[in-house]
């Protein structure tokens, strides 16, 4: 079969690989789409994701959809069209058995976390455990459908900051993520939604979807002490504190881009002074079924994807995902 692989920095190429043949508990999929992610970049650009290194080639991608192909139980027949869940959750602890995606020694699509790596969807077929599938509704495009994974963080980032029904609503950030995260506040009622970015391209992509004002940072103010619930999709620290000024008394900030593992400087005065809760986030959890729904509800979701190269191009196509001003989300067409 063919694949996109990553075999260090900057080294992209369209390969061959085996055609992987599934046992009794897993289904082969013939993939259709995926999204380019920021982990995908930064093991494409840097050759490592923060301390986890390409050891060996890696196939990108986590953002997927697909048909069946092959199911050996004959349960699914061959062009059904799904999603994926891309993790394999590891051992339960006590306290968090209702949260699999927090266990340790689990594994993520499309990581060099693990070794031997765990090779993504960025490939011809994919073979993956019944239970990581969705099946999608006959109304979803399988394009659509490839937002299903970064749209389920941003949701879980909704959940976690104890939902946003009639509430003021900052997305710091309006990359990807950014973009879905206030998608998905709209379509679930928050009152107010402002979205902020150093750039004017995604701003426009951002009030393309229909949020109620954008502030460039570093051209404009946000206002001070306003916000009931304050969504961080850069992982930046500036931008941190600047989401923690923009929080009212009381309010909930939440961590949802992942800032890097070092040292930085990060106001956190506001925390105090107007005891705001900060809380982190990590991917999700079963929010990715509601992802679904919402994708097939709200077609207007689709406006995120800027770009499609197929894959004998993914050179171009992870040039053009670096480009962050001219593009929101790009995706690979898979054979």
């Amino acid at each position: 079969m063919k694949a996109v692989v990553i075999q260090g920095k900057l080294e992209l190429v369209e390969t061959e690989l085996p055609t992987p043949d599934p046992r009794p508990d897993e289904v082969r999929l013939r993939m259709a789409y995926g999204g380019i992610c920021g982990s995908d970049l930064h093991y494409y650009r840097d050759g490592a994701n923060g301390e986890y290194v390409v050891r060996e080639p890696l196939v990108p991608g986590h953002e997927l959809s697909g048909t069946v192909d092959l199911d050996p139980s004959g349960e699914l027949a061959p062009g059904t069209p799904v999603t994926i869940h891309p993790a394999t959750f590891g051992t339960p602890e006590p306290g968090i058995e209702d949260r699999p995606h927090l266990w340790p020694n689990g594994a993520y699509l499309g990581s060099a976390s693990t070794w031997p790596h765990t090779q993504g969807g960025m490939s011809e077929f994919l073979v993956v455990r019944k239970g990581m599938l969705r099946i999608l509704p006959s109304t979803l495009p399988l394009r659509r459908a490839a937002l299903a994974e970064p749209l389920a963080v941003g949701l879980h980032g909704i959940t976690i900051a104890g939902g946003v029904q009639g509430k003021r609503v900052l997305v710091s950030g309006a990359g990807a993520i950014g973009l879905l995260t206030a998608a998905a506040a709209l379509a679930l009622g928050a009152a107010e939604i402002v979205s902020t970015d150093i750039l004017p391209g995604p701003l426009q992509r951002a009030r393309d979807l229909g949020v109620h004002d954008t502030v460039q940072v570093g051209v404009q103010d946000l206002p001070s002490a306003y916000f009931d619930v304050v969504l961080e999709c850069t992982g930046v620290p500036a931008a941190i504190t600047g989401a923690l000024d923009a929080a009212r008394r009381a309010a909930v900030v939440v961590l949802v881009g992942i800032p890097p593992n070092e040292p930085r400087p990060v106001n956190l005065s506001p925390l105090i002074s107007r005891e705001l809760q900060l809380r982190g986030t990590l991917r999700f959890n079963n929010e990715l079924d509601h992802a679904v729904e919402l994708l097939d509800a709200h077609p207007r979701l689709e406006r995120v994807i800027t770009h499609e190269f197929p894959a004998h191009e993914a050179v171009k196509a992870f040039t053009a995902a670096l480009d962050s001003d001219a593009s929101g989300k790009v995706l690979i067409s898979l054979w």
